[in-house]
């Protein structure tokens, strides 16, 4: 059922009541709404709304629901609590949440509400909050259990009934040695169908996947992808175990990766709120530079064209066929360039594969260039005979292979100079290759039809 159509009729019950003021009610009626219900109900509320509501849930669905918020809403709660609720708040996030929440606020605002917190989850977020922003450090958390290898089944079991309840994810123990040293990880499903009596050390294979807290958090992802786990073990330098990702982390990573490439591949700078609540101030930010960059980018494309005026007075029909011709070839370096860069997120390509990726872009390109030579050859025909028609084909050929193989090329540069390939955006090969295509298609007429 679409979220929107069950919220709906409450936002008809809870607007009235904000109207008339009538708190008692409007607290009567939302008490008794589950938490997630309730926070698609702030969500679909206009921000001054949203802060009444929730001031007016009980202490402990007010936790619940700030919880399940995301970072930029508790953001704006918490400007509006006071110091007792925004204490409460802070410690009932996990440790990688809470972690989220204070990076996103201003240095002073941070440090004022970590020393709300008692000491050992303050000492937890400076930790965190003293690895690099895109680490694999930032995104862990501390809660976890950790076990001996010479422990019996039965006594890690007691042991998770006794800390568990504060661990992010029950699906995995994990085995250390007195410097808490990483072993392995066993499955909390293995220990509780063996026997009571057995070891730890027995149901250890020593082959586990674990992350270090320095590596970029583009790398948990593909270990996600690649292993199909819930959690993932960080450890130091050392493998001195200080934490694990999990699963819902990374993909609120991984929707925030696949959010900045779709915005990189339309040469947008990425927001860094909610695109329905961003301001025309900010848009206008995110996208003019780029849009100011391509029309520089654009005037070698009219200079190109002004080289060739005399052929263009010389035989006009070959103005009918400019856009056709660009447009093809930008279409094809589209198609390239969102391939390649889509393949780069997901980890299916490399950048030692581009001698191998380029040879078949080649080969492919050759062959969609002369099935859309044939089209136009005929076109170039009926207007103005063979020899246009000619020119034409040869010109679409060249700019379709020369689309394609900029759209297959351009990322591998950009991530060759440490840039983030998906800045190679449609509209950006699009301009480079309608710049090399006037030429192209202008030179080649010159040289086929004697101008």
């Amino acid at each position: 059922m679409n979220p929107q159509a069950r919220t709906t009729p409450l936002i008809d019950e809870i607007r009235p009541l904000l109207h008339r003021h009538d708190w008692r009610a409007l607290r009567a009626r939302v008490s008794r709404e589950p938490a997630l219900r309730l926070v698609e109900l702030l969500y679909d509320l206009a921000p001054r709304e949203r802060i009444l509501v929730y001031r007016l849930l009980p202490r402990s669905k007010a936790l619940e629901v700030f919880e399940a918020l995301d970072v930029e809403q508790q953001n704006a709660l918490i400007a509006h609590m006071a110091q007792d609720e925004a204490r409460a708040a802070l410690a009932q996030l996990s440790p990688d949440d809470r972690t989220a929440l204070l990076e996103e606020m201003p240095s002073p605002v941070a440090r004022k509400l970590m020393d709300l917190l008692p000491d050992p989850q303050r000492r937890d977020a400076l930790m965190l909050l003293n690895y690099p922003p895109n680490s694999v450090g930032r995104l862990m958390t501390t809660n976890y259990v950790r076990v001996r290898p010479h422990w019996t089944c039965a006594q890690v079991i007691d042991h998770i009934r006794q800390y568990g309840s504060d661990s992010e994810t029950l699906w995995m123990v994990y085995v250390v040695n007195e410097h808490r040293q990483l072993l392995d990880d066993v499955r909390v499903r293995q220990i509780l169908i063996s026997d009571p009596a057995l070891s730890i050390s027995s149901l250890m294979d020593n082959r586990f996947v674990a992350l270090h807290t320095h590596q970029e958090r583009e790398h948990a992802v593909a270990l996600f992808r690649k292993y199909d786990l819930y959690a993932i073990p960080v450890v130091d330098a050392d493998n001195v175990l200080l934490g694990i990702v999990t699963a819902d982390d990374i993909l609120a990573v991984d929707e925030q990766e696949a959010t900045e490439d779709f915005h990189k591949l339309g040469t947008v700078r990425p927001l860094e709120v909610r695109f329905s609540e961003a301001s025309v101030r900010l848009l206008v930010r995110s996208r003019l530079g780029w849009l100011l960059g391509l029309v520089a980018v654009n005037v070698f494309s009219g200079a190109g064209i002004a080289y060739f005026e005399h052929v263009i007075a010389r035989m006009v029909p070959l103005v009918f066929f400019m856009p056709l011709l660009v447009d093809s070839g930008g279409n094809a370096g589209s198609q390239s360039v969102a391939l390649t860069v889509r393949a780069m997120a997901t980890g299916d390509v490399r950048l030692r594969d581009w001698p191998r990726l380029l040879l078949r872009e080649t080969f492919l390109s050759i062959l969609l260039g002369l099935s859309m030579a044939v089209v136009v050859f005929g076109l170039g025909w009926y207007r103005q005979g063979w020899l246009l028609g000619l020119t034409v084909a040869l010109a679409m050929l060249a700019v379709v292979v020369l689309g394609s193989l900029v759209g297959q090329l351009l990322p591998f540069v950009l991530r060759a100079m440490g840039m983030d390939a998906a800045t190679a955006g449609s509209p950006l090969v699009t301009s480079i290759v309608d710049i090399c295509g006037c030429v192209v298609y202008l030179a080649i007429a010159k040289a086929i039809m004697g101008l």
